[in-house]
């Protein structure tokens, strides 16, 4: 399947685990890819590496979302490489359990400084370059505790629930130009998550999904490509769960 054909995509954090998985399908779908990373550059590289191993395009790009100067020299430089872009998946975050009690004030600036000004640097930046193509498309990743809550997540939660009100908001903003704004929101994917944590805990975890299994990037990814391409151009300012019946609110 083709149908990504001539569209350029960036994948934040697109190194590792669902990233990756992000990458990989697009530019098998046809897109020419650019993986951002911040710190793993072995990981973003084989994973370019592989991508041009199956015939794409793909290139690296090293930038701390959190800084959106960084990010403007970013897209710039895929503007360059590539010609534009059409396609930008905010799927980088950093998100750590503890107790709202217990946090500080470096907890918060830390998770919202890369989870929601992420996303508002990535889109503010990709903006012009989406609305330009008339079939831009940003799609937006996270937890499922960003819609449900959830103990000891609170500082993730909040600061990707901010990403949800960005993703509608812009999906009201910029649809005239043909720019479509959606959230995934994840149930726990395994491999994202240490896996000593993940095999002790496993029997309890899983009770807690309707199939009882944890999610793993492939289960990801084929929503992200449906969303990018055109057989997504009237899916807009949603939030479409992947969670293996985690919530079903």
């Amino acid at each position: 399947m083709s149908d990504l054909k001539g569209r350029v995509a960036l994948v934040t954090g697109g190194g590792r685990d669902v990233g990756a998985a992000i990458a990989k399908l697009l530019a098998e779908r046809g897109a020419s890819v650019a993986v951002n990373y911040h710190s793993s550059k072995t990981e973003a590289e084989a994973v370019v590496a592989e991508i041009e191993k199956a015939g794409g395009k793909a290139n690296a790009y090293q930038a701390d979302i959190s800084d959106a100067d960084v990010v403007r020299k970013m897209v710039a430089g895929i503007k360059n490489d590539f010609g534009g872009l059409d396609i930008l998946v905010n799927n980088a975050g950093l998100v750590f359990r503890k107790r709202f009690s217990e946090s500080t004030p470096e907890d918060w600036k830390k998770q919202i400084d890369t989870c929601l000004y992420g996303a508002l640097n990535c889109s503010h930046s990709a903006g012009p370059l989406l609305e330009a193509t008339g079939r831009g498309r940003i799609i937006s990743i996270m937890g499922d505790s960003s819609r449900v809550g959830e103990s000891g997540l609170a500082l993730g939660a909040a600061a990707r629930a901010g990403t949800i009100a960005l993703m509608k908001s812009l999906a009201r903003e910029w649809g005239r130009s043909g720019v479509t704004a959606n959230s995934i929101s994840l149930g726990l994917i395994e491999t994202a998550h240490d896996r000593t944590w993940v095999d002790a805990n496993r029997d309890k975890l899983v009770k807690a999904y309707a199939i009882r299994r944890l999610g793993l990037p492939s289960d990801v990814a084929p929503l992200v490509a449906l969303l990018a391409s055109d057989a997504g151009s009237w899916i807009t300012g949603q939030v479409i769960s992947v969670n293996g019946g985690y919530s079903m609110v």
